[in-house]
């Protein structure tokens, strides 16, 4: 597992057969997931080309995509005495606002999931 290890001790792991059987219509064949994670009612999916979050919305879910080649900057901002979450914020190219913007409670490693991205988008 390599570069997703810590990160699949600081929160829910969820099995790539699990994955496969709940989200496998989002998954091209020769794309590789290497690593789930289940965080309340949300999903990130990590595979060898893109992120995917997974957003439960009521009745609806939002299937959202980052490929790791199109991520221009990214931030995290730690937990702090006023405000207990960790925060993700991705820009892609060519947007001036974050396209992606996450809360992580404590169970997540917020450094490492920005480990991974880092990892995948330097490739």
């Amino acid at each position: 597992m390599g570069i997703f290890s810590e990160l699949a001790s600081s929160a829910h792991a969820i099995s790539e057969e699990q994955l496969r059987k709940d989200y496998g219509k989002l998954f091209n064949e020769p794309e590789i997931i290497h690593l789930g994670l289940k965080m309340f009612m949300d999903t990130l999916i990590f595979t060898d080309k893109r992120m995917v979050m997974v957003d439960l919305e009521g009745s609806r879910i939002e299937y959202r995509s980052i490929f790791y080649k199109s991520i221009s900057r990214l931030s995290i901002e730690t937990s702090g005495a006023f405000n207990p979450n960790a925060e993700l914020r991705i820009w892609t190219t060519g947007e001036g606002e974050p396209s992606f913007v996450r809360e992580f409670d404590k169970s997540v490693d917020v450094y490492e999931v920005q480990k991974v991205l880092v990892y995948y988008a330097l490739r």
